[in-house]
Parts: structure tokens; C-alpha cells; sequence
């Protein structure tokens, strides 16, 4: 049975329902990186996080998070290594950027560039 989050919202209410756009009072309604991105920045930053903790740092709904997951794991950018219950992952960071525009770069160039 789920339950609801702590907030008191219905999971997926508000802001994490609308694919990352938040009110104008939350702040910016688009950013320059994907989703698909933020979920790799986080869980390269830390690769213990839950996928509730990544959707909330993010602002997706968590079964965003594990679409993403599935499809940079499909994708062969991830790697998905299971630790007692948990799932722990490791990125490829040597993979190329998908898109013409930046497949001179890789994962980790990206990771680079946001964490320097």
C-alpha cells in the first residue's frame, strides 16, 4: 500500500508531477540540462542515494527517475550493481554524449564541467 509523502501532498502533486518545471515563486521553470543529466549529476555525487532522495533533489516524480535510470542503463551509460538491498551505480563516464552537437564529449566531461 503507498502512503503518503511526509509533506502531506499526494505523491506526484505540485511541482514533481510536471516533469521539473516549478512555480514561478520555486524558482526556474527550465534549466539548460536534462533530467537525465541531474539524475546522473546526483548519483555520480553520491551513489548511495535512494531513488526518492535523487527524485526529490531533482524535482521529478521517483518513477521518472527510475525511467531515466532504465534508459541510460539500456543506453549503456549506467551500470546497476545490487548491494544487500539497495542498488548502487556506476556510470560509464568514458561514453560519448548522445546528441551531434556535444558527441565530441563524454559523461565525463559533463560531470567535470558541473562539478568544477
Amino acid at each position: 500500500m503507498a502512503t503518503a509523502p511526509k509533506s502531506g501532498r499526494r505523491k506526484g502533486a505540485g511541482s514533481r508531477g510536471s516533469g521539473g518545471s516549478r512555480g514561478a515563486s520555486d524558482g526556474p521553470r527550465w534549466t539548460f540540462l536534462s533530467n537525465h543529466s541531474h539524475v546522473l549529476i546526483c548519483l555520480h555525487r553520491d551513489p548511495e542515494l535512494t531513488l526518492r532522495e535523487v527524485s526529490d533533489v531533482v524535482g521529478i516524480t521517483e518513477r521518472s527517475v527510475q525511467r531515466i535510470l532504465r534508459e541510460l542503463e539500456e543506453g549503456g551509460f549506467v551500470v546497476r550493481e545490487r548491494e544487500g538491498l539497495r542498488n548502487r551505480y556506476r556510470f560509464k563516464l568514458s561514453a560519448r554524449l548522445r546528441h551531434p552537437i556535444e558527441s565530441h564529449r563524454t559523461i565525463g566531461d559533463l560531470v567535470d564541467m558541473v562539478e568544477s
